[in-house]
């Protein structure tokens, strides 16, 4: 569980867990990974057979052909009993060593149902916790200390229609700003909600640089044509390896004392910046 680092990934790919043809069809695409969705792309009655779909193939997949590629499977919240019963055969999967490598863990409102899908999967498996109510917005930093959580995700449309605003890059900001402060008080991956408009690519890119900005490391896709824009839009860009490279030499030149790069005064806290661009490079 420790070797996953969620502040790597850039883009995760939603797919139905009724359609187990497309799980494999993600690693073609720029993807860190794929979500298998059990909760809002399955229909009630459908419910019981996406899930024992999923943990067939779960059972049944081999090595990734792409290393470090992820397959994330989000369950339906633990309050339902979906989820509970989504919970249950996670569990006996982990024990057979069959166990998707993220959990996501939908609508979280609490430390303590972290605490509970922890213990029940003894600690085994990572979490990623989505954020999309005004009760886990309020919770979020207790949520991001929890067992085994290492990345939050933005539900922004949920936490929209929860809110009763807009959903809208403005009237989310300041939502947008507390779960990156939850997020990074813990060292966490923190990903954004995914773009609705697939026909966009311009909206999709310029939203994507917002979040960027605002220091999220990477946002959800609901398409695969979303993924590589996706991907460009978090990998540092060549001017930003330069400059932290930069930063790092005039730094250790000056012994770890403060300098100067380019007219900017250099310290540690743009020394750490700067590391972080270069991890994510590499990555």
């Amino acid at each position: 569980m420790g070797s996953i680092d969620l502040n790597q990934v850039k883009a995760l790919l939603f797919t139905p867990g009724t359609r187990p043809e497309r799980f494999a069809k993600a690693e073609a695409t720029a993807a860190d990974g794929v979500i298998i969705d059990l909760e809002d792309a399955v229909g009630p009655g459908d419910k019981d057979s996406a899930r024992s779909g999923v943990a067939d193939w779960l059972r049944r997949r081999g090595a990734p052909s792409r290393k470090d590629f992820l397959v994330c499977l989000r369950v339906n919240s633990v309050y339902t009993r979906a989820g509970l019963r989504d919970l249950l055969a996670v569990a006996e999967l982990t024990e057979a060593g069959h166990a998707p490598d993220v959990l996501m863990m939908p609508k979280v409102e609490s430390a303590q149902e972290i605490e509970l899908a922890s213990r029940h999967l003894r600690g085994a498996v990572p979490l990623l916790c989505l954020i999309e109510s005004a009760a886990g917005l309020e919770q979020a930093v207790a949520i991001a200390g929890a067992p085994s959580v290492r990345g939050l995700a933005f539900g922004g449309v949920d936490l929209a229609a929860d809110l009763r605003c807009t959903f809208a890059w403005e009237p989310l900001l300041a939502a947008r700003s507390r779960v990156v402060q939850a997020a990074a008080s813990r060292g966490l991956g923190v990903l954004d909600v995914p773009f609705l408009d697939i026909q966009d690519g311009a909206g999709l890119t310029a939203e994507c640089a917002r979040a960027k900005a605002m220091g999220f490391n990477g946002k959800l896709a609901i398409h695969p044509g979303q993924v590589e824009a996706i991907a460009a839009a978090f990998t540092p860009t060549v001017e930003e390896v330069e400059f932290a490279r930069g930063v790092l030499g005039a730094y250790e030149a000056a012994k770890g004392g403060v300098c100067t790069y380019r007219g900017k005064m250099i310290d540690e806290p743009v020394v750490a910046s700067a590391r972080q661009v270069l991890a994510r490079a590499r990555a």
